[in-house]
């Protein structure tokens, strides 16, 4: 479900991995490929989500510090590891030459967003759609562009959602709520299966710019409220 908040260990058990370090995870899954982004003030990347709010800009990852690279900041990140394997970066970019020159499906990718040290948020799958070059004069690197995907489950195709009547909810939005709210479902209290919730319906033309439409609720009471105006 959209907007379920998650726990790192929970994360890393749902994909079937002891730990997740790397961001950029090209096919963990065989169905689909995964992404851990952040938009917090201390995070190394510019990720951020574009004005239509179900696009995603993903920055694409340094080189790991070593003893040989004092400022991953300043050097391009190299095309092959020292075993002659694309690394994840460009592993993303041949996904999107195969979409875009090749009329492949586009890669399928799952992203989780980083809300504070240990909570996360799965924001839904999304659509390897296109990448760009960026330099900032220190360095050549990407930006990867993903849009949020109708199809919701990769293994049934007829698991759709609405566009039109979809948004996600901005990070600041949701760690206001996180904190007001006391980390418990508003309605029984309970601090387990926790969703952002619209008070009043998206479908219905209620905004999720700001928290006074957003509020926690657990699976049990969310699934209760569905889709009508309390």
């Amino acid at each position: 479900m959209i907007n379920d908040i998650i726990w790192y260990r929970t994360l890393c058990k749902h994909e079937g991995v002891q730990t997740l370090q790397r961001g950029m995870n090209y096919r963990l899954n065989p169905y689909y490929s995964v992404i851990l982004m952040s938009q917090r003030n201390n995070a190394p990347y510019s990720d951020r989500v574009l004005n239509d709010w179900i696009t995603i800009e993903y920055e694409w990852h340094d080189e790991p510090r070593s003893k040989d690279i004092d400022d991953p900041k300043i050097i391009d990140k190299p095309q092959y590891t020292k075993t002659w394997a694309l690394t994840q970066n460009w592993l993303f970019i041949q996904a999107v030459e195969q979409y875009k020159r090749w009329n492949r499906s586009p890669e399928k990718v799952k992203v989780y967003e980083k809300i504070l040290s240990w909570v996360w948020s799965f924001k839904w799958f999304f659509n390897l759609i296109d990448y760009r070059l960026h330099n900032d004069w220190k360095r050549n690197s990407f930006v990867f562009v993903l849009q949020l995907s109708e199809a919701q489950d990769t293994q049934n195709k007829n698991t759709h959602i609405n566009l039109e009547h979809t948004r996600l909810i901005p990070s600041e939005v949701k760690r206001e709520v996180w904190r007001r709210d006391w980390w418990k479902c508003v309605l029984c209290q309970s601090s387990n299966n926790l969703h952002f919730d619209h008070d009043l319906p998206f479908s219905k033309w209620w905004t999720s710019l700001t928290s006074k439409n957003i509020r926690l609720l657990c699976m049990k009471c969310n699934f209760k409220k569905s889709d009508k105006i309390e």
